[in-house]
């Protein structure tokens, strides 16, 4: 289970493993369609929403305050404005492998 590679998660030309986000429209707050590979290095410059975030029917954020992984603070999972968000998980299974996706 340990070895397996997660869920959503591809190699780049370089050998790294990236994953995918949806991006959030800084000028609407819409989480888009648009998918984005990143790396856990890139990933470390954008404020990140839940995949379990509620949405409205528009696509934008239905609560002012989310949980998100920051991690260029101390304590990275904080609950921050929905306004500031850059990206959202594309699914809560991303972290995981297919294996143990299907471990009850």
């Amino acid at each position: 289970l340990i070895n397996s590679l997660s869920t959503f998660a591809r190699i780049n030309e370089y050998g790294f493993i990236e994953a995918p986000y949806r991006w959030v429209d800084p000028k609407t707050g819409k989480v888009t369609d648009q998918i984005d590979y990143l790396t856990a290095d890139e990933e470390d410059n954008y404020i990140v929403a839940q995949a379990n975030a509620e949405l409205t029917e528009e696509n934008t954020f239905k609560d002012e305050v989310v949980i998100v992984r920051y991690n260029k603070q101390s304590d990275n999972i904080i609950p921050m404005a929905s306004s500031r968000v850059d990206y959202m998980d594309v699914s809560p299974k991303q972290v995981v492998s297919v294996a143990t996706a299907l471990i009850p």
